[in-house]
């Protein structure tokens, strides 16, 4: 078949099947997998050579910890370091431990087998594990955070596994890079990440335009892995380490923007590509043997989560949640298994078994977490959960970060009140974070830059970019996207005040016009009246000004209209003017 045919089958499947488990609440990625398996060569055979799609595919995997990376800031990980190192580190190894145990003493393999085996399982789904934990909306309780912990440390762990699979390999591989190789490779990723990939984003950004930025994120990843591989690692470790390297740059949230649309289409064919290369032939073999090992690692994955939980003083219903969100195997153990029969540490068929122990205990976590779910709100437990508020998320977003816009983040950052501010001037950006301002370069006219910024979270949005159609583009968006999202809005003129007054939910401030008034007080003060009718002449104009225009708003007039409303507001504006001055005049 055609590389266009096969496309339109992939499309086609993951169009058809992820509604439908997402329906059902079985979430995406099973979607994937069964979409995979009826279209692969087990059942329909519709798409030929699955194990090449597998290898393109896997670009998905290094897209996801290169994202991944970018979550990972220095003062995030300090502050989770508890968390991470115990209850990550101890659920890895207990999982590991009971569960090379169990393959070593009931299936009979070798021991480096069996550790490999359990290293790979241990790991659970991040992707489909943080997909259950925000349905459930307890992703960012305490609770959920310990469940958030315990996935950090499984990914940061996947490289070392990935490393260690590559030592244990009994392949003779002469074209292997010396060590000093590697090495090097991982130095020039450090010192390009800390050095060189912020100048180069801003000179591409003052340069470029939007489909340049594009290539350029993606340059960044693909070059990054392809170094590590040609090196003798993994592209993923390369992806994972150049996105730790930019966890602080201005361009984080416009990278992840760029990267997630890749990531999640490559993410999908990842899962179907997996699915294509179940055999289920071996499954329907021994089903029961399969069906049975991917129940007894549920039990073991939900029992060592538990206790990790309960010694935490997690409650029991908490505990018991979250260890079962996180009780599958995970998409890295494909991509392990993979490699281990590559080295030949594996036998093929055993691979392909564990491979499908993992797709089966997907299949079985989503019910099994509906079923606890409707089991818990049976015994009318109190719904605590969507009324705790995440404190790393910023309740203001600032859309502009020029003069305007810092005044408002100067005082909210002297109050201790955090915010996230988006600005598309790389050059600015550079020089504002001098003074310790979290600025971010992107376009907020971009749907998927608002959200990776947290507008979702946000409850007010300061528009304060300088160019007045991406303020109404912005203004246009956000309403109808995040209805619940309060605005301030910085309006250029007239006519932008009344095109603002008819949005809900909105208050708008006339740039110049306070500054104005502000002006014009001091040339009164100068010119001799005292500060007192200075200040009153100017509330006169300032009153009647607001009111000229609450008029002309809701007239909604044509220009004729507007002209003769403007001659009748300089009457009046003269009548009051010439009365207050007798009035100040006879004080």
């Amino acid at each position: 078949m055609s590389l266009l045919g096969s496309t339109m089958i992939f499309l086609a499947a993951a169009v058809v099947a992820v509604p439908i488990f997402k329906r059902l609440k079985l979430g995406a990625i099973l979607g994937y997998l069964v979409a995979g398996m009826i279209i692969g060569p087990s059942i329909m055979d519709w798409v030929s050579a699955p194990e090449t799609i597998l290898h393109f595919a896997e670009l998905g995997v290094v897209f996801l910890l290169f994202i991944i990376g970018l979550e990972l800031e220095p003062k995030k990980l300090l502050k989770m370091r508890d968390q991470i190192v115990f209850t990550g580190g101890g659920q890895l190894f207990l999982s590991a431990c009971f569960i090379a145990i169990s393959v070593k003493y009931i299936v009979g393999t070798d021991w480096t087998a069996a550790i490999v085996i359990g290293l790979a399982v241990a790991l659970s789904s991040t992707a489909f594990a943080i997909q259950l934990m925000e349905n459930q909306k307890i992703l960012k309780t305490p609770p959920g955070q310990k469940g958030f912990s315990i996935l950090l440390m499984q990914d940061l762990a996947v490289i070392p596994i990935l490393l260690l699979v590559q030592s244990l390999s009994t392949v003779p591989d002469v074209d292997s890079p010396a060590w000093w190789i590697s090495v090097s490779a991982i130095v020039t990723v450090l010192i390009i990440g800390k050095f060189l990939i912020n100048p180069f984003l801003r000179l591409i950004s003052h340069w470029g335009n939007a489909e340049i930025m594009t290539s350029a994120a993606l340059l960044i990843v693909i070059a990054t892995a392809l170094g590590m591989q040609e090196a003798g690692l993994s592209m993923g470790m390369g992806a994972f380490v150049a996105g730790i390297l930019l966890a602080n740059s201005s361009f984080k949230h416009q990278l992840e923007a760029e990267i997630e649309p890749f990531k999640g289409l490559l993410l999908g064919l990842f899962f179907i590509a997996i699915g294509m290369n179940l055999d289920l032939a071996l499954f329907f073999h021994n089903p029961l043997f399969i069906i049975a090992a991917a129940l007894a690692l549920l039990a073991i994955k939900t029992l060592i989560i538990f206790s990790i939980l309960k010694f935490s003083k997690q409650t029991n219903t908490d505990s018991v949640r979250i260890a079962l969100m996180l009780s599958q195997g995970g998409e890295f153990a494909f991509v392990v298994m993979g490699a281990a029969s590559g080295a030949n540490i594996l036998e093929p068929t055993l691979a392909n078994q564990v491979t499908l122990v993992v797709g089966v205990s997907m299949a079985l976590t989503s019910p099994l977490v509906i079923l606890h779910s409707i089991w818990f709100n049976s015994q009318n437990c109190p719904a605590v959960y969507d009324s705790q508020r995440d404190t790393d998320e910023p309740r203001v977003l600032i859309a502009g970060f020029g003069r305007f816009g810092q005044v408002t983040g100067r005082i909210l950052a002297a109050n201790k009140i955090p915010f996230t501010a988006l600005d598309k001037d790389a050059e600015h950006i550079a020089f504002v974070k001098k003074f310790g301002n979290k600025v971010f370069y992107g376009d907020a006219t971009r749907l998927d830059l608002l959200k990776v910024s947290g507008i979702e979270k946000a409850s007010i949005l300061l528009i304060a970019v300088d160019n007045v159609e991406d303020t109404f583009k912005i203004v246009a968006l956000v309403s109808e996207q995040f209805p619940h999202v309060k605005m301030v809005v910085r309006a250029r003129n007239r006519n932008a005040v009344m095109r603002l007054s008819k949005v809900e939910n909105l208050r708008f401030v006339r740039e110049l016009f306070w500054s104005g008034l502000r002006a014009a007080e001091f040339v009164l003060e100068d010119f001799g009246f005292d500060k007192k009718q200075a200040t009153h002449m100017c509330d006169i104009f300032e009153k009647h000004d607001e009111k000229i225009l609450k008029e002309v708003i809701e007239a909604d007039s044509n220009l004729d209209e507007l002209i003769e409303l403007s001659k009748k507001g300089r009457a009046d504006l003269e009548t009051l003017f010439a009365n207050d001055i007798k009035e100040i005049g006879g004080n």
